[in-house]
């Protein structure tokens, strides 16, 4: 964690088809899966809250598989580093800073001795809304060396640029916006975070950009989908683990043993599209890949089966768009079995 507010990096401009930086091998690489939690024994939001019992019962399944639990700050180094990451790792990262996580998840993965990260919402707690948890406790979190990570002061939604505002507006609204988050945090916690939770998860490359303008090292999505060297530490996927049915064991098992697939571009790229587009990925390594097991999702239009021509794959859509953003998502299984996922986000869109 540091005291410095705001560090110039080189701005990237994304163009289509967006490039990877020469992927390692998936062969060779580990895998990570990223978990976001939000609620915990909260039956007034069960969409978004995860019993003590099945909490424990998921931290408990990670032991007895041989699975290790990881700190971001472990995970967002290696990638830094361009280093093989972890295999069969798990990151637990928890958003918005309720006190349902000191009261009930931080007993938990006490007992356990795994490390985490808190996401906060930075002016629910400064104002001291109902049911988050106070600066003491996160302080107090902090010296037991809990990571401690920016969500936004205002959490809003960054990715909507609000009516009327320019291009330069909107880009001083996202920056003032971590700029004023940090300055609390730094105030409240003697440290400045290192990491950036998009709120809502919907991003752009303006928001990106301008989170990596502020100095964060990481930027972290809720981009379904897992973590190897290829991944793009400014676009962390992060797998919600909430509600009825994507708090289910089955659910939980399915998204940990899951894999990334490594793409060497796709397209539309991030931010604005309109109709006529193609959307297509490049796979790497398209030879580890059972060629008729690929799917993409796009939220306009559901799943629809792709071919794999050579190492690209993808489909045409004429349009109108009817949904502003659409997550796409690009699946496919590997020969030895395991499911690869890869996404990315775009819009707003126009007909």
């Amino acid at each position: 964690m540091r005291t410095i507010f705001t560090v110039f990096y080189l701005v990237v401009v994304f163009s289509s088809p967006v490039m990877a930086d020469q992927p390692r091998s998936a062969v060779a690489d580990g895998n990570v899966t990223v978990l976001i939690y939000h609620r915990f024994a909260d039956s007034r939001y069960p969409s978004t809250s995860v019993s003590r019992e099945r909490f424990h019962q998921q931290m408990a399944w990670l032991l007895a598989r041989g699975y290790r639990v990881i700190g971001l700050d472990n995970l967002v180094d290696t990638l830094a580093k361009g280093e093989r990451v972890s295999d069969k790792a798990v990151v637990i990262t928890i958003d918005d800073g309720y006190r349902s996580v000191f009261e009930v998840a931080r007993p938990v993965l006490r007992s356990f001795g795994y490390p985490y990260t808190v996401f906060v919402y930075v002016k629910a707690v400064e104002k001291g809304y109902g049911d988050f948890m106070s600066w003491d406790q996160l302080r107090q979190l902090e010296k037991e060396g809990v990571i401690i990570g920016n969500h936004s002061f205002s959490h809003a939604r960054m990715n909507e640029r609000p009516a009327g505002m320019g291009d330069e507006e909107y880009r001083n609204w996202i920056s003032s916006d971590l700029v004023k988050s940090a300055r609390v945090m730094m105030k409240r916690l003697g440290d400045s975070p290192r990491f950036f939770a998009i709120p809502y998860g919907g991003y752009n490359d303006v928001v990106l950009s301008e989170a990596k303008k502020a100095g964060y090292d990481a930027v972290l999505t809720q981009d379904p989908g897992s973590v190897s060297s290829s991944t793009d530490r400014f676009r962390i996927p992060r797998e919600p683990i909430l509600g009825k049915d994507w708090s289910s064991m089955k659910h939980f098992e399915k998204v940990v043993r899951q894999v990334d697939l490594p793409l060497g571009g796709f397209s539309p790229p991030l931010g604005p599209v309109s109709a006529p587009v193609v959307f297509s990925a490049q796979v790497i390594e398209p030879q580890l890949y059972r060629p008729g097991d690929f799917e993409m999702y796009v939220s306009e239009l559901g799943w629809k089966k792709v071919a794999l021509d050579g190492n690209r794959l993808g489909f045409d859509f004429a349009g109108p768009f009817t949904r502003k953003f659409n997550r796409v998502i690009l699946k496919g299984r590997r020969k030895s079995g395991e499911v690869a996922m890869s996404t990315w986000f775009i819009g707003p869109s126009t007909p």
